[in-house]
């Protein structure tokens, strides 16, 4: 158990490196696609997040389950809403 929780822990701290490297190369002007596109990757969270709470056999996995999708939840609407703002930046001053 120990060996594959330092490989799932080498796997995390990779996927850290290498995201921060890619978000960094994005230009300005693709980073409101780019949320878009996060958080229709959120949104599959709060179905893994059913499912593990849905599947839970005790009362603390059921909740954490209940956590993983309200916390997943915030994530997706926090993320569409500043997403919003952003194209409203770009939007006309009239419809302002």
């Amino acid at each position: 158990m120990g060996d594959f929780l330092v490989l799932l822990l080498f796997v995390f701290v990779l996927a850290i490196f290498v995201g921060f490297e890619v978000i960094t190369k994005v230009p300005p002007t693709l980073h409101t696609p780019l949320m878009s596109g996060a958080n229709a990757i959120s949104g599959i969270t709060i179905v893994g997040s059913l499912a593990c709470m849905q599947m839970g056999n005790s009362f603390f996995a059921s909740t954490f389950g209940f956590l993983a999708v309200v916390m997943a939840t915030v994530n997706v609407v926090g993320g569409f809403m500043v997403t919003d703002r952003m194209l409203k930046m770009f939007g006309s001053k009239a419809k302002r």
